[in-house]
């Protein structure tokens, strides 16, 4: 009888969860569609709401004839500038939500975010080569390609350091990601001692930015983030268990090697793309996941794509804010790590206090 009970309990409280969590959807795609229409009309040339929607309709559906009153400038500005930035950034901050989810859950650390396993610090290095050596040489190195490369390099890396070890558990993974981000730190100063003059290139990269980001950006980011937020959401049950522990999860019949290396390669390639077109962005991987844990529930079935929704929210917001408030526009890394810092301080505080 008592177990009928707790069975009856269980399915009231996921049905209240699950209410909750689609009202909550509802209300965050609302914001972001709110968030496009607005934000991108914003800037020093002001473009109504009315004439984005028919800029962005007549360049997805073809229709030169809804142009023909709007001025040339406006649409290059819209399609060509605003646009793209925005949608990079609605990618980025989606990704770096889930990898940080991702991370917390499989290493069972509620500070671990995307930087953690080293990734996002190679992928920085992978940047910092390049820029430096476009600067020294007669070459143009891709700098997301060389970004990509070296966080694959730092993945393998880190694996091997994990498995060298006692295999795949949550404390090797962390100790070798804190091995291979300060191998890589230390290859960071380096690149920036002896790049002279020029290292300001390389630290406004590694501050973080959205500024001049383009179509080839968003198709950076679209063939990886999306399918991999998708395979992050459909295993989500066997995150949930893998949370019980290893031991418990494979009396549950969870494959818990698999499972776990599934999510720290989709975490891994999630972080690497993002931190390969935007730079390092902090606090978004890390913060997010807590604050819907709080106001929602701590089951990742929900979370991944609340977490998805609230990111990208979070991040075009800050990147709208960070254009908007200073002529010479502050980076959007350094906004999010400003605001996330006390935010997270607040968070933490609270949670021991209740």
């Amino acid at each position: 009888m008592k177990t009928q009970l707790k069975k009856i309990d269980a399915i009231s409280i996921y049905k209240s969860s699950r209410k909750k969590c689609v009202s909550l959807a509802i209300i965050l795609l609302l914001c972001l569609f709110l968030l496009v229409v607005f934000t991108v009309g914003l800037g020093v040339m002001r473009i109504p709401p009315l004439s984005i929607l028919k800029i962005i309709i007549a360049k997805v559906g073809g229709n030169a004839t809804l142009l023909t009153d709007i001025p040339e400038g406006a649409v290059a500005v819209v399609w060509d500038l605003r646009l793209p930035r925005i949608l990079t950034g609605l990618l980025a901050g989606a990704g770096l939500s889930v990898a940080g989810l991702i991370f917390q859950a499989i290493l069972q650390n509620p500070l671990a975010d995307p930087y953690t396993l080293g990734v996002s610090t190679g992928a920085a290095f992978g940047a910092a080569l390049a820029i430096l050596l476009n600067m020294m040489l007669p070459v143009m190195l891709p700098i997301s390609l060389s970004a990509l490369v070296f966080a694959a390099l730092t993945l393998f890396l880190v694996l091997f350091i994990a498995e060298r070890g006692s295999g795949l558990a949550s404390s090797n993974l962390v100790m070798a990601g804190i091995i291979a981000c300060a191998i890589l730190s230390a290859g960071i100063s380096f690149i920036k001692m002896i790049s002279g003059e020029n290292v300001a290139a390389i630290v406004f990269w590694l501050m973080g930015s959205l500024s001049a980001k383009g179509w080839g950006d968003v198709a950076l980011l679209a063939p990886v983030i999306p399918p991999a937020l998708v395979l992050a959401a459909i295993f989500s049950k066997e995150l949930n268990i893998l949370t019980l522990g290893a031991r418990s999860a494979e009396m549950l019949g969870v494959n818990v090697r698999r499972t776990r290396l599934l999510y720290l390669l989709l975490g891994a390639a999630i972080s690497a793309v993002c931190v390969s077109v935007c730079g390092v962005i902090g606090f978004v991987g890390l913060v997010v996941p807590h604050i819907l844990r709080l106001a929602v529930s701590s089951d990742n079935r929900f979370l991944m794509p609340l977490s998805a929704l609230l990111g990208a929210l979070l991040l075009a917001a800050a990147d709208c804010c960070a254009r908007l408030l200073s002529n010479g526009e502050i980076p959007v890394g350094v906004l999010t790590t400003l605001l996330g810092g006390p935010f997270f301080v607040l968070i933490f505080v609270r949670r021991r206090t209740a």
